[in-house]
């Protein structure tokens, strides 16, 4: 029986390992350039030692000969910063350029498939068409047939409001049957209170309160028609709407950029989040933020409330200081999204990915 193959790259925590091990696919190879991110790698999978290559990408290129023509898909996703509208956007930023050296070792592994996951910025703004037509035109000279689709991963169980550009290269055969059959992977998600709450309950060993940081309202908010969507308090923490999804979990967390959460919305739904009446009164000139005071019941996002929304499973361990768990989290590709990503590619290509 074959058994599938795949070679991680940028691996982070693992967030697209773990779905494509769930998918069953052997991870043979993966490479890491951050140390707690190797280290939660690690920690989470047996006998991993031999798999996992800590340091930079360009000085463990030349292993990955070894695995030429033998493995069946190499999948990545390499930095995004240098292509995200909540970076610089600088193309001159040397991570940008890390999507190359992903092709690179496409080049030298020669995979039945790739699949680079990256922010949707690269794959749909103006200011990236160059890059990303370069992008398209070397996998095509290595003899790769290559699709790009943006997805909401929302549309996918994942609980938050994330968009993720999908680039897959097949070697023989037509990328959009994948693109098809990622239609079919579509499912509801859960609310930011059902995923919370599915936790365990704030402040106990079982979700520990982990972040520090204080909840200071701003001296001038920055309205938007939603108590979400704008800035209301200092710092790019947002609260979290609980009949809704969570925003974007930034690589940022850990301080004052940390989402929010009403526990006692959380609690109870009948409750209004208290965000939202604060958000009423500025709009009804009822009070100034210098009269208000933030109550008790207000908190930040936990790391197993983070874990949790970006799907890792339950028991998952996250290595290093706490903001750099909180960065690896939100650095991952959401671990059940990954899974429907690799799912599709094994019933899209059956011959090539037997799904036994």
């Amino acid at each position: 029986m074959h058994k599938k193959t795949a070679i991680s790259l940028f691996s982070g925590a693992g967030g697209l390992d773990i779905g494509f091990e769930e998918a069953g696919f052997q991870i043979v190879f993966a490479n890491e350039f951050d140390h707690d991110a190797a280290c939660t790698w690690r920690i989470n999978r047996l006998s991993s030692d031999k798999i996992m290559r800590e340091g930079d990408i360009v000085d463990v290129l030349p292993e990955l000969e070894q695995y030429r023509g033998t493995v069946d898909v190499l999948f990545g996703g390499p930095p995004c910063q240098g292509f995200s509208v909540a970076g610089k956007m600088d193309p001159n930023d040397d991570r940008s350029k890390l999507i190359f050296t992903f092709l690179k070792a496409v080049q030298i592994v020669e995979p039945k498939f790739f699949v680079m996951e990256n922010v949707k910025a690269l794959g749909t703004l103006k200011r990236w068409s160059e890059v990303r037509n370069r992008y398209l035109s070397q996998a095509a000279e290595l003899g790769y047939s290559v699709g790009l689709s943006v997805f909401h991963t929302a549309d996918f169980g994942v609980p938050q409001k994330r968009d993720r550009a999908i680039f897959i290269g097949v070697k023989d055969g037509d990328p959009q049957v994948f693109f098809k059959q990622m239609e079919k992977m579509i499912s509801p998600a859960p609310t930011a209170r059902e995923v919370l709450l599915s936790v365990g309950p704030f402040g106990t060993p079982q979700n520990p309160d982990t972040c520090a940081a204080t909840i200071t309202l701003a001296k001038s908010p920055i309205m938007r028609k939603s108590p979400y969507a704008g800035m209301l308090v200092n710092g790019a923490g947002r609260p979290v709407d609980m009949n809704g999804l969570p925003p974007t979990l930034p690589a940022t967390m850990g301080g004052n950029k940390t989402p929010i959460v009403d526990q006692r919305t959380l609690e109870n739904d009948e409750i209004e989040n208290w965000f939202a009446e604060y958000h009423k009164k500025i709009v009804a000139g009822k009070c100034m933020p210098a009269t208000v005071e933030i109550p008790e019941f207000i908190r930040r996002l936990t790391l197993k409330e983070a874990a949790a929304i970006q799907t890792f499973p339950p028991n998952y361990i996250f290595c290093g200081a706490r903001n750099k768990q909180y960065r690896q989290i939100g650095n991952a590709v959401p671990s059940l999204f990954a899974y429907k990503v690799a799912k599709a590619l094994c019933v899209a290509y059956p011959k090539d990915l037997s799904l036994e």
